[in-house]
């Protein structure tokens, strides 16, 4: 997909503040510095329409993206940053919940884990969460440039094992810097949008 004038359109933190014109939305999800932010970048071809930073937690509000009146990509922000306070941890984890149990238009969530690591608990949790809300998903091993490339495939059957062992969602490597992931991505994202 060619997306020709991508936009932020708006941090919120509560429904009144969300997007109403029922376009679809991507929703990003994942621990804090997977790299959500950078992969919204490379699909859409783009240095920096989603601001990326090497210090986890900086998205602290929920970014909706959009994709030429088309869709959205909505960035949540990550889970597990250990430098934010309890008290703001609690609040973000509430109006992720909010967002994710009230938003109509979702049309596919993006689950980013990182393929140099097993799973961790708090990752654990949120896919246990995305399966009970019924929505249709797929996971993104990202970082793969990080790993031979060789290796990438090995790399991404033992963490779909470790996850979702039925094999019953699509399970990707993607990387920001080696950009031959990104069309296989695409081809699933379109289905829903």
């Amino acid at each position: 997909m060619l997306i020709k004038n991508p936009k932020f359109q708006i941090s919120a933190v509560s429904p009144k503040q969300y997007p109403t014109d029922n376009l679809p939305q991507i929703v990003l999800v994942g621990k804090s510095n997977v790299g959500k932010s950078s992969f919204i970048n490379t699909l859409i071809n783009r240095k920096n329409l989603a601001r990326t930073s090497s210090e986890p937690g900086k998205t602290r509000q929920i970014n909706f993206y959009n994709m030429d009146d088309t869709f959205y990509f909505v960035d949540l922000p990550g889970y597990g940053y250990s430098k934010m306070s309890k008290q703001e941890q609690t609040k973000v984890g509430a109006f992720i919940e909010e967002y994710l149990q009230k938003s109509k238009v979702i049309g596919l969530i993006v689950f980013l884990i990182d393929i140099r690591h097993e799973p961790t608990a708090n990752d654990k949790l949120m896919y246990d969460y995305i399966i009970k809300t019924g929505l249709p998903c797929l996971i993104i091993a990202n970082k793969a440039d990080k790993i031979a490339i060789t290796k990438v495939d090995g790399y991404v059957q033992n963490l779909q094992n470790i996850l979702n062992s039925l094999k019953d969602i699509p399970f990707l490597p993607f990387s920001s810097e080696r950009k031959v992931y990104s069309q296989k991505v695409w081809e699933i994202i379109e289905k829903f949008v």
